[in-house]
């Protein structure tokens, strides 16, 4: 056996939820890289068709479609008319930094719809579109290192990470007969938008740096290395686990009180 393909995506399609920025747009732009055909979906058309054209003028091949996962039926259309799903990943998230006693309702309808509900409807779909196809695929979710530890004011998302964690690993046992593997990844602090208000925050910044054992956040770019290994053959026998990104934050499990 040659292992000299063993990361090559030639020949596939991949959705990637949440492209139009961040980690996705990361992600959408590796899978290109390594010869996916990439269908960049996200709420924000502008975004999606940034990352698209950034595909192409690398010379690769990029279709763009909306997909807003509080909607039942765009989740569902997002694979309409598509041949075959090789690789799904799913990356949008949100989070309301609060403590448990401050959280409103509504605030917690907010982010377990979005990071628990609609991760559900995107995986449950792209679940029946692998299983009918008859090929098989890879499914990506990136739940966090708030699916193992939390602190202050990561309650609500830190529950809705575990629980998209075992979504997947449910999903893994449920679908491995079709061929189809389902896994996670979890990052510690990447630079993103999400993260932006907590760079703002020197004192927070430098913090969350000593934190992790390489003392310093992660770039989006360092997210896609372990999305194409799970995409690809060389994770062929991984199903139904997490794969942490964190710097080793879990580790050496530093902590801090956030300024709340």
């Amino acid at each position: 056996m040659s292992y000299k393909n063993l990361f090559s995506l030639e020949g596939k399609t991949a959705v990637v939820v949440g492209a139009a920025s961040g980690i996705g747009q990361a992600a959408a732009k590796g899978l290109a890289d390594f010869g996916a055909k990439v269908i960049v979906a996200d709420m924000n058309l502008e975004g999606a068709n940034t990352t698209a054209q950034m595909i192409r003028e690398a010379g690769g091949t990029a279709e763009v479609r909306i997909a807003n996962l509080s909607d039942a039926s765009s989740v569902t259309a997002l694979f309409d008319g598509l041949e075959k799903v090789d690789v799904m990943v799913c990356t949008p998230a949100i989070n309301v930094r609060k403590r448990l006693l401050d959280y409103t309702d509504e605030e917690f309808d907010k982010v377990v719809g979005l990071n628990l509900k609609g991760n559900f409807r995107l995986l449950r779909e792209a679940g029946r579109f692998m299983k009918n196809q008859g090929s098989g695929g890879s499914i990506i979710v990136f739940s966090s290192i708030r699916s193992l530890v939390v602190e202050p004011g990561q309650g609500i998302y830190a529950a809705t990470k575990a629980g998209v964690l075992q979504i997947v690993k449910t999903l893994a046992a449920e679908l491995a007969e079709y061929g189809v593997r389902v896994n996670a990844i979890g990052p510690g602090v990447v630079n993103t938008p999400l993260t932006a208000p907590i760079k703002a925050n020197k004192e927070w910044y430098e913090a969350y740096s000593r934190k992790s054992a390489l003392g310093r956040w992660a770039e989006v770019d360092e997210m896609v290395g372990p999305v194409i290994y799970l995409a690809s053959q060389a994770s062929s026998f991984v199903t139904g686990t997490i794969h942490f990104v964190d710097g080793g934050w879990t580790a050496i499990d530093g902590r801090f009180t956030p300024p709340l």
